[in-house]
């Protein structure tokens, strides 16, 4: 009980100072949220990015279009001669062979522009194969997948090959980039961060000097003097963190709005949404424990000096 009555009178003693002098206070947080929205906003948009690109397939995969005017006969009949390449380029994969009446029905299905499509009159899609391969993981198997496209397109009835899954790939690699990138960035605006408390906490440290040294002769303890500086610099950052967070989900509504209407030209209905209550607990930690630490570095650079 003693522990927490300490521990109390620390944290009324802290917001008892915040509120002697709110301007300064309000200016701070304005600072410390700035510095902080960015990395919040970058990590939000990467938490809603993640999953979907957990989705797609990193697999490569072949389209084999054949030339329109390849009987069905013929062109099911390749079936054998795709399986033979693959056996002899040592590849493994799922050979899916795609009518073109199929192929005609499905993209009216899906993009919903029947009438458009019955102006055209005849079907204008071709048979297809679809590869689904397994077992490409590095720069030499990308290799091995042009050369398999390179015999494919040369068999007879093929007009255009082409591999659908580099993409994916790209998107991977550019993902793992970003990540560093906000790594990079979460650090250094993180430091921003301490440093800006740490200055605050030096002024605090200064204005109460006298309050300070009674407080010693009286037969305070180091630890009940830092104390009240350490919730300072928390409540700092928590303050600051949910500003940042408010400042996130403010800006998610107009981009909301330019995100769907991009998304609709892929038959998507894909929007960014607002971080999880788990993360919002995280990040407020985070931005509680950065201003605990700039609090810390602050009150024991200063005050030892009155030691």
């Amino acid at each position: 009980m003693n522990w927490l009555r300490q521990h109390f009178f620390a944290f009324s003693d802290a917001f008892s100072h915040l509120l002697r002098s709110p301007g300064n206070f309000i200016l701070n947080v304005l600072v410390v949220s700035i510095a902080l929205a960015l990395p919040f906003a970058g990590l939000t948009v990467l938490e809603n990015v993640r999953p979907v690109s957990e989705q797609l397939a990193v697999e490569p995969e072949i389209s084999i279009f054949l030339k329109m005017d390849v009987s069905r006969d013929k062109a099911t009949a390749l079936a054998g001669n795709i399986r033979a390449i693959l056996a002899d380029s040592g590849s493994a994969a799922r050979v899916d062979f795609t009518p073109r009446e199929k192929a005609f029905d499905t993209l009216k299905s899906k993009t919903g522009l029947n009438d458009v499509l019955a102006t055209l009159g005849a079907n204008p899609l071709p048979d297809s194969y679809v590869l689904k391969m397994s077992g490409f993981q590095d720069a030499m198997d990308a290799t091995r997948v042009d050369d398999i496209a390179q015999k494919l397109k040369a068999m007879p009835g093929v007009d255009t090959v082409q591999i659908d899954s580099a993409w994916v790939k790209r998107l991977a690699a550019l993902l793992r980039i970003l990540r560093l990138v906000l790594l990079f960035l979460g650090i250094t605006l993180g430091a921003v961060v301490v440093a800006v408390v740490f200055n605050t906490i030096r002024l605090q440290v200064m204005t109460q000097y006298e309050e300070i040294e009674v407080s010693r002769l009286l037969g305070a303890t180091n630890a009940f003097i830092h104390r009240p500086f350490y919730y300072t610099g928390a409540l700092l950052g928590v303050c600051a963190g949910g500003l940042a967070l408010g400042l996130v989900v403010l800006a998610l509504q107009p981009l909301n709005l330019a995100i769907t209407d991009f998304a609709r030209l892929y038959a998507s209905e894909f929007r960014l949404a607002p971080p999880s209550i788990a993360a919002i607990g995280f990040l407020l930690g985070v931005s509680a424990l950065l201003g605990l630490i700039g609090a810390m570095l602050s009150v024991k650079r200063h005050l030892s000096r009155l030691a």
